[in-house]
């Protein structure tokens, strides 16, 4: 059983790594001054590769973070920070022709990659309701409004629900539907699915309109019905447009994280009954994890396939999420392995993943906590959303339970 004190210095010891680690990294060592945005890749020796493409993910998920950051905090760096992002966003991603914004730019922020993914769009209305949460920027939520009506337009699958996954330019369906080079071609899949849920969500706390929290329901059920595997308690990762299943493989990291983002869902959305059923789910899922996933040492394995590991790496991601995705648990149920879980959790990301010697967090260790120097400390995938997000959400809730004990 934990007591207030163990739980404020795990809360203490969560502030002192976002305030003197992870945020001094970001707003002292990512902004390109000569091109405009952030760099595209650094790597884990802080070498920056000045000539790197701009990823959408990197600049939308800076975005929201120091969007988030502000509203927290209020310090006029982190205002900067979003300002900048929210520029740059506008200036370079955005397709002032066909709607939505682009994959990738070159440095200098030419686009270099116009394909209009489902993944990309939901990103950039996560961040731009949060930027205009956080300053009361009509603008901004005029543009993520704009992007969630194109997205229905164009998106959606009236026949069988959900979203497909990738367009060209002018929104024809592209031939190849991956996100990225590790995934498979079809035209839906989990990951996508869950984010664009997360960037409604949030849409939905900055504009309270009936037909967004129809969506937010609507995507709700297609997890609980299609997507969460009542057999395992894990997520089903891609699917035909009919979907029907098309892989057996099991990441932990998604299951953690979407546990508690389908929780935050539906409190948002409000409506009992899926309230009900998503608090019974989020429970077995955590449980899954717990027990499937999570190795001796407290680091969450990469990926499974039929009941064998066939990932052990240990990357960063999932170790944040695991520490909200436990708490969460914990919250929803009161049972303690999961508060332990999360602080489990956090030791491991401790001992482990923060790298003392340049800062950050390592991309991933193996098995044997052996950091992965090959790869980078920035780039199109790693950003400071996870960790940054973890952080906040960690804080919060442990100030929570805290208060609930004492």
């Amino acid at each position: 059983m934990f007591n207030t004190g163990e739980l404020g210095r795990l809360r203490v010891s969560i502030q002192d790594e976002l305030k003197a680690n992870i945020l001094p990294f970001w707003l002292e060592r990512t902004m390109d001054l000569e091109h405009g945005g952030f760099w595209g890749r650094i790597s884990n020796d802080l070498t920056v590769d000045r000539e790197a493409d701009k990823g959408l993910i990197l600049n939308a998920r800076i975005l929201w973070t120091f969007s988030r950051l502000f509203s927290e905090y209020r310090d006029p760096a982190f205002r900067e920070m979003a300002n900048r992002a929210y520029d740059y966003l506008m200036r370079n991603f955005w397709d002032p022709d066909d709607g939505g914004t682009y994959w990738m730019v070159s440095f200098t922020g030419e686009p270099v990659d116009t394909k209009k993914r489902t993944y990309g769009q939901a990103f950039t209305i996560y961040a731009l309701s949060e930027f205009a949460a956080a300053f009361k920027h009509r603008n901004s939520l005029e543009k993520a409004k704009a992007l969630y009506s194109l997205l229905e337009d164009k998106a959606r699958d009236t026949v069988h629900g959900g979203y497909f996954e990738t367009f060209e330019k002018n929104w024809q369906l592209a031939g190849d539907q991956r996100l990225s080079e590790v995934d498979m071609d079809e035209k839906k899949s989990m990951n996508t699915h869950l984010h664009v849920l997360e960037a409604y969500a949030n849409l939905l706390k900055a504009w309270e309109n009936p037909a967004l929290s129809l969506r937010v329901a609507d995507l709700l059920k297609i997890f609980l019905l299609r997507i969460v595997n009542p057999a395992t308690w894990h997520f089903r990762m891609f699917f035909e447009e009919n979907w029907e299943s098309k892989c057996e493989r099991v990441s932990f990291g998604h299951d953690i994280e979407g546990s508690w983002l389908l929780s935050e869902a539906a409190d948002i959305v409000g409506e009992q009954s899926i309230q009900a059923s998503v608090r019974q789910t989020v429970r077995m899922m955590a449980m899954s994890v717990l027990e499937d996933g999570m190795d001796v040492d407290g680091g969450l394995l990469y990926e499974a396939e039929k009941g064998e590991i066939v990932d052990d790496s240990k990357h960063w991601w999932p170790q944040a999420e695991a520490v909200v995705g436990f708490l969460n648990a914990y919250q929803l149920t009161h049972e303690q392995p999961f508060l332990e879980a999360a602080a489990t959790s956090w030791q491991f990301i401790e001992r482990y993943i923060v790298d003392r010697r340049c800062g950050e967090w390592f991309w991933k260790v193996s098995r044997e906590g052996i950091p992965s120097n090959d790869k980078p400390k920035v780039d199109a995938w790693k950003g400071p959303y996870h960790n940054t997000r973890a952080c906040l959400e960690a804080i919060s809730r442990l100030t929570e339970i805290e208060q609930k004990q004492g």
